[in-house]
């Protein structure tokens, strides 16, 4: 029976109607690496999927079993979805593009599986446990930094108590005092007492005083350590990171940059060569210290060539550049003017980060082929996912050649820009003067060209297209535009080109925009029935008031008693527009809702008609708040002109309302259809 158990379980299981979130609940921040680890580890053990973050279960080969390698990566990818859900949104942002499970855990275990970050549950050291109640007073004074109690302690109880073990973590009372600032008369005092060699001593996990004292960015007590004891920069925890490397890891700026003067980089192991030097450029880059960085690379050139390759934490930092930030308004006008001596932070960083990856590619060029393809490929292609433009332009300005590097599943940049719908990415390629075409349609593993990735949506570009396109009529706009943008490089016969499943390209977008055709349908009948109901209402307001005009009719004549003030003439004008927008208005919305509702519609009729309807029923509501405050003064307002001041603001408060709800729809919807759309040279760069 076991047998027969075991034969009929498969191969590579995909339990997929479980919830993640009813296991491990607790998201992964910089805080909490091995609780949350411990519990995404359990709980992924339990579903028997372990070997897809161990490595123990790695990817068939397509060439012997095409059916086995799509269950293993539709096992994979479910496996990543638990990992990326778990996460917080600074985590999320270093692994979202990762291709598998196991490259996603690598890089968290790295990044935060440090003891400087966590806190991890451990058993108590037997000589702690058995002193932890003896010297409890002035572990107590060490974290109320009362250093008269721990004085009177010593003197009374034990006059070596300054270098006793007093916790349960093996930690001495100046370990303890030196993870704050406020205690550094505390900490003082404790050194003053201790030779150096006492600073030397380690708790559990490896760490010293010192260690503690550049995690937290004590730079006091930092420099009053390494002052009594020159040797304890050199000094490793039991992860093999110098104070250094703590004080980079956790953005302490001042504390990192002092503990480069004073670490002996002649010391063995040396602190900047091999492991430990890629180590702190990697934590450098992450706490966004590129001029620093950049520096230890002037000293340092080999590190800019290690394994992984620096612009790995580059290419997942897009906050560092322009493609990534939120530059506020008023800055994109003041930002270029060279009379104004402002830059920014942002600015600054962004010119450190692109020197950055200019000096390590130019390093990496250095080494043999092989190398510098290992070196860059990665890097390359997380920063097309990521959009990070800039990474991949200095890239390609330096290996142009890079254009030809294929993934495992032969898709090159170009596949990868189109694939995540990255736009500046993609737009690189009318820098390439020869290979455009050559690039695009040359097909993937699967035999998909340029146009069939185009044709695919998929879950990472719908969360891409919500980003950049609000609703889903423009999210099928948006889809349209990418595919006929990809579309005018194709020859005819790369339009009908056939992929393994037999289908084309145009077929393929058919099958899997359908779902977004019908969402798109919905949001645009939704928006039209909301919008039509208050250009009617509008409608019939406006034409009841142009047959009851303010005041009356002369029982003489039948002519509107106010007729000769000015106000009214304001009035009449007024009506007749509003009831003309919103007549106008109803008809594009009444168009709206009648629409078959093809593909090709959403590109252009859709939308346009969408921009007259909203662009009328606005310039209706401006005309009818217009004739209200003409007809309100002609009939209270007995001449007296201050009355107008309170109308118009009120009357300005319900346009700019309106315009704060719906105007930036409108801008957008604007932009998309009749501006310059998201494609079209970006610079005068020529790659190839």
């Amino acid at each position: 029976m076991a047998s027969i158990s075991s034969s009929s379980a498969p191969k590579y299981p995909y339990p997929s109607e479980v919830n993640v979130g009813d296991f491990v609940y607790i998201k992964l921040s910089q805080t909490n690496y091995i609780m949350w680890s411990k519990l995404m580890v359990n709980y992924i053990k339990k579903e028997g999927l372990y070997g897809f973050i161990d490595g123990t279960l790695q990817a068939p080969s397509m060439d012997t079993s095409l059916s086995d390698f799509e269950d293993w990566k539709k096992s994979d990818s479910l496996v990543k979805g638990w990992i990326l859900s778990t996460l917080e949104d600074d985590v999320l942002r270093h692994v979202a593009y990762f291709k598998t499970a196991e490259q996603v855990w690598s890089v968290l275990k790295k990044m935060f599986g440090h003891p400087f970050i966590d806190f991890p549950e451990t058993e108590l050291n037997d000589e702690a446990g058995k002193n932890l109640s003896r010297y409890l007073p002035l572990h107590k004074a060490a974290l109320s930094g009362d250093w008269e109690k721990a004085k009177s302690f010593i003197e009374r109880e034990e006059p070596q108590a300054f270098r006793a073990i007093i916790t349960g973590f093996s930690e001495t009372a100046l370990i303890v005092s030196a993870r704050s600032v406020q205690r550094n008369y505390f900490s003082k005092k404790l050194v003053e007492l201790m030779s150096p060699e006492d600073l030397a001593i380690k708790g559990r996990l490896g760490l010293t005083a010192l260690h503690v004292a550049a995690a937290v960015g004590n730079a006091e007590l930092t420099k009053l350590l390494v002052d009594k004891n020159p040797d304890l920069p050199n000094i490793r925890d039991n992860a093999d990171f110098l104070a250094l490397h703590l004080a980079a890891g956790n953005v302490q700026r001042n504390t990192v940059t002092y503990l480069l003067t004073v670490t002996k980089e002649d010391v063995e192991p040396k602190p900047f060569e091999d492991k430990s030097g890629v180590d702190l450029i990697h934590f450098l880059l992450l706490s966004d210290f590129y001029d620093i960085a950049l520096s230890l690379l002037h000293r340092f050139p080999k590190l800019a060539s290690g394994d992984p390759c620096p612009l790995l934490a580059l290419a997942v930092n897009r906050s560092a550049f322009p493609s990534g930030a939120r530059i506020k308004f008023w800055q994109r006008f003041i930002g270029p003017l060279p009379q104004v001596k402002l830059i920014s932070d942002k600015t600054l960083i962004y010119h450190q980060a692109v020197d950055l990856v200019k000096y390590i590619c130019l390093e990496v060029l250095k080494l043999d082929l092989p190398k510098a393809i290992t070196s860059i490929g990665l890097p390359l292609r997380i920063a097309t996912q990521l959009g990070t433009h800039e990474v991949v332009e200095e890239i390609l300005e330096i290996f142009p050649s890079a254009i030809f590097l294929r993934s495992d599943k032969n898709e090159s940049v170009f596949h990868l820009a189109i694939l995540y719908r990255q736009a500046k990415v993609y737009n690189l390629v009318y820098q390439f003067e020869d290979c455009t075409h050559m690039v695009l349609v040359t097909p993937d593993i699967l035999m998909n060209n340029g146009l069939h990735c185009a044709a695919r949506v998929e879950d990472h570009q719908r969360l891409n297209l919500r980003a950049t396109a609000p609703g889903a009529a423009l999210q099928m706009q948006r889809e349209l535009q990418w595919f006929k943008e990809v579309e005018k490089f194709m020859l005819p016969r790369d339009k009908q080109q056939k992929n393994t499943e037999g289908r084309t390209p145009g077929m393929v977008f058919t099958e899997t925009h359908a779902e977004l055709i019908k969402e798109g349908e919905q949001w645009m009948k939704d928006k039209a029935n909301s919008c039509m109901f208050v250009a009617a209402l509008i409608a019939a307001v406006v034409f009841a008031a142009a047959i009851t005009v303010p005041g009356g009719n002369n029982q003489d004549n039948g002519l509107p008693i106010f007729s000769i003030q000015n106000a009214f003439g304001i009035f009449a004008i007024s009506d007749a527009l509003c009831l003309f927008c919103s007549v106008s208005s109803i008809l594009m919305f009444l168009s709206i809702l009648t629409s078959r509702y093809a593909a090709d519609d959403f590109l252009f009729a859709l939308p346009n008609r969408l921009i007259i309807g909203l662009a009328t029923l606005f310039f209706a509501i401006v005309s009818m708040i217009i004739a209200f405050c003409s007809s309100f003064y002609l009939v209270f307002g007995n001449n007296k002109d201050w009355i107008l001041i309170p109308l118009i603001c009120v009357a300005c408060l319900s346009i700019i309302l309106f315009v704060s709800l719906q105007f930036k729809l409108l801008f957008i919807m604007i932009k998309s259809t009749y501006f310059p759309g998201l494609f079209g040279r970006q610079s005068d760069r020529i790659f190839f």
